[in-house]
Formats: structure tokens, sequence, C-alpha cells
């Protein structure tokens, strides 16, 4: 039988490589998911309050509440001005934009940025 035939498998070097790069997929992944956990939690949020029109027919500052109260029942903390709220004519637009740094090792970070438009119209 022929060497070559019965050698067959992964290299030492081969596994390691293989494992070095799971590694860094891996901790990345692990490192990016709560930021985009929060964003679909916070997307529900924002879906949820357009569809409350009583809540619409508020002042902005009152509607900022709403939102706030929302994310504090969700345990989020998000950057302080992460929503520009506009009336026009009964239609109010919730325009999220907001930017998160996270650590993911030594000296790397990863900077993530979110941003959609909203849209609702007020009690009649």
């Amino acid at each position: 039988m022929n060497l070559k035939q019965r050698q067959r498998g992964w290299t030492f070097y081969g596994v390691l490589t293989f494992l070095l790069v799971g590694g860094v997929f891996l901790t990345v992944g692990f490192k990016l998911a709560p930021a985009y956990a929060d964003w679909h939690t916070l997307k529900s949020v924002m879906r949820s309050v357009t569809q409350d029109q009583a809540l619409l027919a508020k002042s902005k500052g009152e509607i900022r509440r709403g939102i706030a109260k929302h994310l504090g029942i969700n345990n989020m903390d998000l950057p302080k001005e992460f929503v520009t709220i506009t009336k026009d004519k009964g239609d109010v637009f919730l325009d999220v934009n907001y930017e998160i740094r996270t650590h993911v090792f030594k000296n790397v970070d990863a900077v993530m940025t979110f941003q959609e438009r909203f849209a609702g119209k007020e009690l009649d």
C-alpha cells in the first residue's frame, strides 16, 4: 500500500490555524451580538411607540419620556440623544441614529452605527 494513501487527516498546523481563525470569529461574534440584540429590541420598541397614536399626539418631551420608559423596561442603555422627533401635519417621525464602540481585544475596537426612520400618525 502506498504511504500517501494511508496518511490522511489534518496536520497539527492545520488544526492550530483552524482553531485560531475559529476563535477570532467566535470572539468577534460574542462581542458584537449584544449590540445587535439591543438594536432589534429598540426596533420593536420604536414600532410599538409609532403605533400608539395617543402618545404621538403629545409633546416631543412626553414622547421622549414614553420611549425612555419602554427602554427602561427592556433594561437598555443607549446614548443620550439617539432619537430625533419631528412632527409634520399629523405625521410623527422618529429618526434613530447612534453609534456603539465595543472593545474586541487588545487595541482593536469595533464601531457599529445604527440608523433608521420610524413613522407614525397622531391621534385625530
